[in-house]
């Protein structure tokens, strides 16, 4: 008995120790853009509380100033992380970069849509902070202008009435509407577009809105256009003023705060005076969103291009596959391309993996119909299983890509399990033809030296991309058998787990890769990869 609970305790060790192994990596970059994020926060908020410039403005505006700031520096931060990881030239290049990039961060790579979300929490918390601080600021401004208002309160909200002087408090008389004052402001206007688009972008993206409609998702999505203009001149108005440092120089705080009635007339103390600080949040996203605008003109470069479209075929199920020629087209196995049809939508791009191989003339497509646009699109070609005599009689397609993905790691690894469910099929075609015409090659020598098993789930007698019915297995496979196994025939092996599914699978195949990967380093270990776009 002691026996037994001595081989359970050192089973869950292994799983702990691979999990660490294979997962520090990404909770070390996590813990690093969180302690950035916390190194801000608390930096800016400590420095608006304690510096003599914004002395005044906390007597009228108290911690919410710390507040409000200290939530925009880190607004500012994530908006500038934002963009980089959809910059899928940026990312294909790094990833080509293998000098730069390999083992774990290489892998993390294929996480860029997780830290995408990540960095869009923290926005979106942050910019609540930032929206909630500046409504109870709003709100001090008026009540300072009250006549309630008494001593210094009151004499800091009334400067700014006489020539000479400047102003530290935007609402002037005590009438004033603040919904009104809000939105007759540059601050007030851009911040309710921020909020607008933000709310419309983060509600758009649930993976529900995702599924029943990917339009109403790509749509929406472009409002960041709205945000990051408005982002851009937010700052402008200038509504939270400090102390110029002239100013602080003839007057001096800590002494005239106590002789406010005589500042018009003591020489020591002479009328405070303020400005805004200079709007800052250009400067963190101008060099994103330039490179961006770089991306985007690669796109429009790449949509200039003439595509020729070869054969169409219309298979069960309702996939669409189409094949097609692009001149210096270069593609590797695993890799996606973005596709765009005109004639159903001039915005809309929408992420495809090849089916083809590195060694065909042609690239393919394989397209299941599953939303208004791929629905649109099967309709246009009406697939009539056959060559295509006049290509020019077909609607125009545009292509931008090829980009990289999970599985053009493959060929990194000795060993290589590729999982596949439904239409997950197509990134792992391009794989076995770019296999099968290596190995028929006398003169290329593989790394990867032996396929394990590809599990093909589809409802129909043959497969959908090969056509052979020995390639598709029925049911669920063992996961604890197929890795046991694994694990015990390359017992001191890196075995790179490759899988398109659904996010059950994906978990499921995630913690067979934790639970038999070895605690010895020197021991077999498997690494999941998983496709995602």
């Amino acid at each position: 008995m002691k026996e037994r609970i001595c081989q359970q305790q050192e089973r869950k060790t292994v799983m702990m120790g691979c999990w660490m192994l294979n997962e520090s990596v990404s909770v070390i970059l996590a813990l690093l853009w969180l302690g950035v994020n916390l190194y801000l926060f608390i930096d800016t908020f400590r420095w608006y509380g304690e510096e003599e410039s914004f002395f005044y403005t906390r007597v009228i505006l108290g911690s919410t100033l710390a507040w409000a700031r200290a939530s925009a520096v880190c607004l500012n931060f994530n908006c500038m992380l934002i963009l980089l990881p959809i910059s899928r030239n940026l990312i294909s290049f790094i990833r080509g970069a293998s000098i730069c990039c390999r083992g774990p961060w290489r892998r993390q790579l294929d996480k860029n849509l997780k830290f995408h979300k990540l960095v869009a929490y923290g926005i979106a918390i942050n910019a609540t902070i930032h929206i909630a601080a500046h409504l109870c600021n709003l709100e001090r401004y008026h009540l300072s202008q009250s006549a309630e208002a008494e001593g210094l309160l009151a004499a800091l909200s009334k400067l700014g009435d006489t020539p000479n002087e400047s102003y530290i408090n935007p609402i002037r008389t005590p009438h004033t509407n603040t919904t009104t004052e809000l939105l007759s402001t540059i601050a007030g206007i851009t911040g309710l577009l921020i909020s607008l688009a933000l709310i419309l972008i983060m509600t758009s993206s649930t993976e529900f809105i995702r599924q029943i409609s990917y339009e109403l998702f790509w749509y929406t999505h472009h409002m960041f256009i709205i945000f990051f203009i408005s982002l851009s001149i937010h700052g402008a108005g200038r509504i939270v003023r400090g102390q110029t440092p002239e100013s602080l120089l003839l007057h001096n705080v800590t002494f005239c705060r106590d002789h406010y009635a005589e500042w018009q007339a003591a020489a020591r103390c002479p009328v405070p005076q303020f400005s805004g600080k200079e709007p800052s949040a250009w400067k963190w996203v101008l060099g994103p969103v330039v490179l961006y605008a770089c991306e985007r003109v690669i796109r429009f470069w790449r949509f200039q291009q003439e595509v020729v479209i070869t054969k169409v075929v219309s298979h069960p199920s309702g996939v669409l596959e189409l094949h097609m020629k692009k001149r210096n087209f270069k593609m590797a196995p695993g890799q996606y391309v973005l596709l765009q049809c005109p004639s159903i939508s001039s915005l809309e791009w929408h992420p495809f993996t090849l089916t083809s191989a590195p060694q065909e003339d042609f690239f393919s497509v394989h397209i299941r119909t599953a939303g208004d646009w791929t629905r649109a699109l099967h309709t246009a070609f009406e697939a009539e299983g056959q060559t295509i005599k006049e290509p020019r009689s077909l609607p125009r397609l545009a292509v931008d890509g090829p980009f990289g993905a999970a599985l053009t790691d493959v060929f990194h690894y000795p060993v290589s399990v590729c999982i596949a469910a439904g239409i997950g099929v197509t990134p792992f075609a391009a794989l076995l033809k770019s296999i099968w015409y290596k190995c028929c090659e006398s003169q290329t020598q593989l790394k990867l030296s032996k396929a394990i098993h590809i599990a093909l789930h589809w409802d129909e007698n043959t497969d959908v991309i090969t056509g052979l019915k020995q390639k598709t297995f029925y049911g669920r496979p063992n996961w604890n058998n197929e890795f046991r196994q694994i694990a015990y025939h390359h017992p001191s092996s890196s075995i790179g787990v490759f899988s398109c599914g659904p996010k059950a699978l994906s978990k499921t195949l995630q913690r067979m890769c934790r639970l038999y990967s070895s605690a010895d380093p020197r021991g077999v270990h498997f690494y999941y990869n998983k496709e995602s776009f």
